[in-house]
């Protein structure tokens, strides 16, 4: 994940240029031109009848679906500078915990059900609040333990809400439920109305989700995203530390029956048995310690037909496969099984054999795009590796086209590499790929050439370049998009009327290298800033860091972050833009437009309008959806690392997002929930 950057003082030398330059004349000024800037503009489709989408917002994604879409037309283009706050929350999740709030990240994403709000916090304080004013309606505190260590921060990114077709009596207690999962991996259950315990649910509302093998702390395994409910089924992943061992917990997705608990079926994407189709995929005998494979982020359900559409991970361990030779299906996959048995129906894998933690990492977008004069239901996959793949939801087959290229070899003594990758043909990459020397970014001469250098030092030949061992003069290999994205969890939106899919991404650079395990205590001593995984069982650590000059600015050309459109019937960039500023990172807080990394997805809106906060600077920001035209932006309490939602309540729109910051980001932190609304 993102690790602290040491900007500081370094943006210090551009503030002569951000004096007397601002908006896009920054980029000419300092050099860039307009690399990932596009200009155009996405226009509604004519004659077509999309589908519906939007009614309220009663699943983290919006709807089942993941479109991060809302019907509400009153908040519009030309009023939505006119915002101002309704009402603020306080989730008070740090009283007694004060201590890590360095090692949280507020992610969450309310949802609507039933006149409540319900969310929760990075310590699994469940929680609803009225929709009007904000007012807390009940709190359950789910007693996590704030001294275990989280493999990824304490995190909950949602909660589910499920009600009971066949309950006799629709008030009665826990015909509404709230699901939660936990960072110590417990499924809960509770009444919708009043925050209690369903009794009736497991052992006294929860079931567990263990590991596999015996962890190696607490924490090594935990749950992040919220759950997947299809029918009266639901269905959760799990988080698993990355490069500590090969001999990892397995990365087993789980589905219980809704009402009492009971485990309905698991699925590893690992093929353990050798009789499974996808075994052939792995060296013989491979896959009998292999762990991970995992679905961390959040997974998307398709009702109608009973699906649930699963984004996996990458094998243990992250960066050395030598262990598991082969394709390694169904990691690295889009994989969609049917809810109610957990059979597979289709996988698509995105990366095979993966060496560089280039796991799917946000939700699969089940969209329907008007093409040819008709519906056509697809899955759209955003990536870490900036790439976008759109499927054929029904087959799994590519519905825009996908080719294998042949991609860099020679890579490290005992690891075998596939000879090829799948790369989407219709949609060029959406942040570049790969770094040479005369790519370097500086502000001085100076800091241009120790960046030249340093890359110089790498082995660099863009995406898919094999993760190579350091020795001597050779400091490892180049990885763009770093290993955070590229897309990360925040995932897309999309816009039924205009086909167009809106996603945020990062664009940095690290440096990852791979060191023989009796040499890496030696290595830790000069590498004071890297990190550094064990990779215990494989013949080589890891070590990864995020590539700066000496001033500590990236050495990957700004921006640092982009927000864009794509037209899904035909692939095409519509329009790109940078996102994030300087003012949480740089000197006496100066704001200048060159974008930062971000976590967090962007919202859109029948009223024309996209919503994102996810960067580094503590705005909520407003833009045109059909030319990328940033409308709007207001001051946050704290950083928001979180995706906005919106709904309509008692005749007036609310925009409502989580502000609490991210452990890890050099951003404000807090506890604070947000919403905005047109004056009365």
């Amino acid at each position: 994940m993102v690790r602290v950057l040491a900007w500081g003082v370094a943006l210090i030398a551009v503030l002569a240029v951000g004096a007397v330059a601002s908006g896009s004349a920054v980029w000419y000024l300092l050099g860039f031109g307009d690399r990932l800037i596009i200009e155009g503009r996405a226009a509604p489709i004519e004659g077509a009848a999309p589908v519906q989408l939007g009614d309220g917002w009663p699943s983290y994604g919006g709807d089942a679906g993941g479109a991060r879409y809302s019907a509400a037309t009153q908040i519009t283009r030309d009023n939505v500078r006119d915002l101002e706050p309704a009402w603020t929350y306080r989730t008070r999740a740090f009283e007694g915990r004060e201590a890590v709030i360095g090692r949280t990240a507020f992610e969450a994403t309310p949802i609507l059900a039933e006149g409540r709000l319900h969310l929760c916090s990075p310590f699994n304080d469940a929680i609803a609040i009225d929709p009007e004013t904000g007012a807390e309606l009940w709190r359950f505190d789910a007693q996590i333990d704030a001294g275990m260590r989280p493999a990824n921060q304490f995190v909950c990114r949602g909660v589910a809400f499920w009600r009971d077709p066949a309950a006799a009596d629709p008030a009665s207690p826990c015909a509404a439920r709230i699901f939660m999962a936990t960072n110590d991996a417990r499924l809960i259950a509770l009444d919708a109305a009043t925050g209690r315990r369903c009794a009736d649910f497991g052992a006294d509302g929860e079931v567990s989700s263990p590991s596999s093998i015996d962890l190696r702390w607490p924490g090594e395994h935990q749950i992040t995203s919220p759950p997947a409910i299809v029918n009266d089924v639901v269905i959760i992943g799990s988080a698993i530390s990355d490069n500590v061992r090969v001999d990892a917990p397995r990365g087993t997705v789980r589905a219980f029956d809704a009402r009492n608990g009971t485990e309905l079926w698991s699925f590893d994407p690992i093929p353990r048995d050798a009789s499974d189709p996808a075994s052939a995929t792995w060296g013989p005998g491979s896959t009998a310690s292999v762990g991970h494979s995992n679905v961390w982020s959040v997974m998307s359900t398709d009702p109608e037909r009973g699906w649930v559409i699963l984004p996996t991970s990458s094998p243990s361990p992250d960066f050395f496969g030598g262990l598991r030779p082969g394709d390694n299906r169904h990691a690295n996959s889009v994989v969609a099984l049917d809810a109610r048995s957990g059979a597979l129906i289709w996988s698509f894998q995105t990366v095979h054999h993966d060496v560089w933690d280039y796991d799917l990492p946000s939700q699969p977008g089940l969209y329907s795009v008007w093409k040819d004069g008709r519906r056509h239901d697809v899955v759209a996959q955003t990536t870490k590796t900036g790439l976008v793949f759109v499927l054929d939801r029904q087959s799994g087959a590519p519905f825009l086209p996908v080719e294998e290229r042949p991609t860099p070899q020679d890579p490290a003594p005992g690891e075998t590499l596939s000879a090829t990758q799948p790369f989407p043909t219709a949609t060029p990459p959406i942040v570049p790929a790969g770094l040479k020397p005369s790519d370097a970014f500086g502000i001085t001469g100076f800091d241009k050439a120790a960046c030249s250098e340093l890359i110089r030092r790498a082995r660099s030949e863009g995406l898919f370049t094999p993760i190579t061992v350091r020795t001597g003069d050779h400091l490892g290999t180049i990885v763009r998009p770093f290993t955070g994205g590229g897309a990360n969890w925040g995932g897309s939106a999309f816009d039924p009327s205009r086909n167009l899919m809106i996603v945020n991404m990062s664009n940095l650079a690290q440096m990852i290298s791979l060191v023989p395990s009796d040499e890496i205590e030696a290595v830790a001593e000069v590498l004071h800033d890297a990190e550094i995984g064990p990779q215990d069982g494989a013949p080589y650590a890891m070590t990864r860091e995020i590539l700066v000059s000496p001033l500590g600015l990236p050495c990957a050309p700004p921006p640092w972050g982009v927000l864009a459109a794509i037209n899904l019937e035909s692939g095409e960039i519509v329009w790109r833009r940078p996102i994030g500023s300087t003012r949480n990172v740089a000197p006496a807080g100066i704001d200048l437009p060159l974008g930062t990394p971000n976590l967090g997805g962007p919202m859109v809106t029948a009223g024309g309008v996209v919503f994102l906060t996810a960067t580094f600077d503590s705005y909520l920001r407003a833009f045109d959806v059909e030319t990328g035209e940033e409308l709007w932006k207001t001051d946050l309490p704290a950083s928001s690392q979180a995706t906005p939602m919106t709904y309509e309540w008692k005749g007036r729109q609310y925009v409502v997002v989580a502000a609490g910051g991210y452990g890890s980001f050099p951003s404000p932190m807090g506890d604070y929930v947000v919403a905005y609304a047109l004056p009365e």
